[in-house]
């Protein structure tokens, strides 16, 4: 891939002594981390570009691109390939996700899905383009590491990954998933909702038997941050939080790496930063958590603001979906949420809801709000194993149009509100016959 990568610079060095840049990406945490780390090789470059950065792609939007400027997508443009042959124009796509039609003649694609390696985010494709430029782009590793948290590619971290975390200098830590990790434990605890504790979360006073149970005390009416504990206070904190979450989750799911990075000069947890940058996206604010990512601190307090209303719309939409009537059949289940949930959130709330111990494994949820004159999907698949829901949601709209994108256990498209209906109805059979295949 590092082949192709430099092949790819080298030809948009060539082409853009003609044509300036537009760059176009996805308006998520890897999306937004992709768009800085580009964003800042591009301008050390000395090239001239504009960004863009948008929710999904269209044929529409795609029909109006310019054909005068070089066209550069990151984190999307995988599953609108059929669209991208038309334009007149050289294109890049550094993407991850999965690639359904033929790759143009215009089109320079770089996936790691077509060298078999191992699984990186858009944000880690752009950092080794923007590392191949120049060893100076090394500072942008950080960001390569939120977005890789960002998708949840953390777990089995292989060579390149292991690279970039000594490029940017992360520390890692053992320990319980509970962030922020830089936070004092009382308070992580007492707003935890993933992992969610009975008892405890929302209860202070819970909290308070929890780390007595723990035998882990305060100093000077400080308790440490998660990542301060010792080894022996970790195991202690985990035992005493399995004993108040049983049935809920396995031990190797509320256990993992903890990732710590510097930002504004100071060490903080790549979980939590990931999602304060996803919450911008989803709110509308992109241009806020992008600026965030370059470390503008009047756009770190503009962030954390809406971090907070961000998590306040949380809480109403699962509100909203634990007391609304869902279709429901044999593991699948369809939740219409209209206008009760915004579309930007609507992906974020099928996640939640595919971790909740609600749901069996290879459980398939499918959550629906209106953009507009079309309909937000989002599927999620409970679990491991289970159906390729970009699959199932391909099927569902092949007689109504749209577009699918997503990976084998998380998807979206986007359909027309008039065919609302008949869509329900088509992956409500589907899911129904496929199930019964099984």
């Amino acid at each position: 891939m590092l082949g192709k990568i430099k092949s790819a610079i080298d030809k948009i060095n060539t082409l853009s002594e003609k044509k300036p840049i537009k760059v176009i990406s996805h308006y998520d945490t890897d999306g937004i981390t992709s768009a800085a780390i580009m964003s800042s090789a591009l301008k050390r470059w000395n090239k001239l570009f504009s960004l863009k950065i948008v929710k999904n792609l269209d044929e529409q939007f795609i029909k109006e691109l310019p054909e005068n400027e070089i066209l550069i997508f990151l984190d999307l443009a995988s599953g609108s390939l059929n669209y991208l042959k038309e334009k007149n124009t050289e294109i890049f796509i550094f993407d991850h996700h999965e690639i359904v039609q033929d790759i143009p003649v215009n089109v320079t694609m770089i996936n790691p899905l077509l060298e078999v390696e191992e699984k990186l985010s858009s944000a880690a494709i752009c950092y080794l383009f923007a590392k191949s430029l120049s060893s100076q782009n090394k500072d942008l590793a950080s960001l390569a590491i939120i977005g890789m948290v960002g998708d949840m590619l953390e777990k089995n971290i292989g060579k390149i990954y292991g690279e970039i975390l000594e490029d940017s200098e992360t520390i890692v830590k053992r320990g319980l998933l509970l962030y922020p990790s830089t936070r004092p434990l009382d308070k992580a605890l007492e707003f935890s909702s993933n992992p969610y504790i009975p008892g405890v979360t929302g209860s202070y006073k819970g909290v308070m038997e929890l780390l007595r149970d723990a035998g882990i005390t305060n100093t000077d009416g400080k308790f440490k941050a998660l990542y301060e504990l010792t080894d022996e206070e970790m195991t202690s904190l985990i035992t005493a939080i399995m004993l108040r979450c049983v049935g809920q989750k396995k031990v190797h799911e509320m256990v993992g790496n903890i990732y710590l990075i510097k930002l504004f000069n100071k060490l903080e947890d790549a979980r939590e930063i990931s999602a304060l940058i996803n919450a911008c996206g989803r709110m509308d604010y992109p241009q806020i958590s992008l600026g965030f990512c370059l470390q503008n601190k009047k756009r770190k307090e503009e962030a954390e603001k809406i971090y907070r209303e961000y998590k306040q719309h949380l809480v109403t939409a699962l509100k909203y979906v634990s007391e609304s009537e869902k279709i429901s059949g044999k593991n699948y289940t369809i939740i219409n949420a209209k206008n009760n949930i915004k579309d930007t959130i609507i992906g974020t709330v099928a996640s939640i809801i595919s971790h909740s111990p609600v749901y069996t494994e290879g459980t398939i949820i499918v959550a629906l709000a209106y953009n507009e004159d079309k309909i937000k999907v989002s599927a999620r698949i409970v679990g491991r194993e289970g159906k390729n829901v970009r699959e199932v949601l391909s099927k569902a709209i092949v007689s109504l149009g749209g577009e699918v994108g997503g990976h084998p256990n998380a998807a979206g498209c986007l359909i027309s509100k008039e065919n609302e209906t008949k869509f329900i109805t088509e992956l409500q059979k589907l899911l129904d016959i496929e199930l019964v295949k099984v």
